[in-house]
């Protein structure tokens, strides 16, 4: 089991330090005080780091730490770390490993005795999340979908009979596509969020069936700034404004009817018809298993 962290940030260590997303003000006392005392910060892009630095005058040294560098610079920065240095990872925005770089470096340590610490804050999806209205007791969040529109729509096609909201980060340039399949693959009555801009100026949340989000959107010149797509679970599109569930829902199999189905239909074993009916539904194979335990 591994020790403690340290206690103070002068303390050799990878500290992983969350910033804002938009707003400045979105920073915690911890950070400040962590981005100040450590010997060097590692940055996803300094220039982009060195203008928060510059606004609470932290004159810290930085460094470059992205992906074209990660696997060099990940040595680098561990052998700092093993001389006795401090170091913080920032990335442009948010928490660092959240589909930014960080993993190669977090490995790097934790495989060379290097306490790691996280200083939590900022994070787009929770924070999108949290205020989209959609169910917050289970979700799952995946990063960016796919941007050739195949898997896009393959991604799309896995989470169709999902119980829980799906998160996903996308580009403003695609989301209109994106919605297209999104429509087309899961239905127009889904409910959808699209959060765009969250905690900057022009903050927006959009709120609705997936067709009606999409028309909103393409009755637009342009759509710009960072997306967050949250989508609902099918529960909720099924029947969604009508005010009755949807005959889809009512006739929906159970775990281990669906298992049944697929083995005498495709003459495979348990296991394998597991496998296929968890990629269906959008969950794991191991909460599956479970399920098809409580059923039987």
């Amino acid at each position: 089991m591994d020790a403690d962290g340290p206690k103070t940030s002068r303390t050799p260590a990878l500290y992983l330090v969350a910033t804002p997303i938009g707003n400045l003000e979105d920073i915690t006392l911890r950070a400040l005080r962590v981005l100040k005392e450590v010997d060097v910060i590692a940055c996803e892009d300094t220039r982009q780091t060195q203008k928060l630095l510059n606004h609470y005058a932290i004159t810290t040294r930085t460094t470059s730490y992205h992906e074209h560098n990660e696997m060099t610079r990940s040595a680098e920065l561990v052998k700092q770390m093993q001389e006795g240095a401090s170091v913080a990872l920032v990335t442009d925005a948010g928490m660092p490993g959240i589909s930014d770089p960080g993993y190669r470096l977090i490995a790097l340590a934790i495989r060379h005795h290097v306490p790691v610490v996280p200083v939590p804050g900022a994070s787009a999806f929770l924070a999108a999340l949290v205020a989209s209205g959609l169910p917050t007791d289970s979700f799952r969040f995946s990063g960016f979908l796919p941007a050739k529109r195949g898997e896009r729509r393959a991604a799309l096609e896995a989470i169709k009979d999902s119980p829980r909201t799906q998160v996903f980060y996308e580009a403003p340039h695609r989301i209109v596509e994106t919605l297209t399949d999104v429509v087309e693959v899961l239905g127009e009555s889904r409910h959808v969020v699209v959060a765009r801009e969250v905690t900057k100026l022009h903050e927006e949340f959009l709120r609705g069936r997936a067709v009606e989000v999409l028309e909103l959107l393409k009755a637009r010149n342009a759509v710009k700034g960072e997306i967050t797509l949250l989508i609902g679970k099918a529960e909720e599109g099924a029947g969604a404004g009508s005010g009755h569930v949807g005959t889809a829902a009512l006739i929906r199999p159970t775990i281990r009817q669906r298992v049944q189905q697929i083995m005498a239909e495709e003459k495979i074993d348990e296991k394998a018809a597991l496998k296929r009916v968890a990629k269906e539904r959008g969950i794991s194979k191991s909460e599956a298993y479970r399920e098809l335990q409580r059923e039987k």
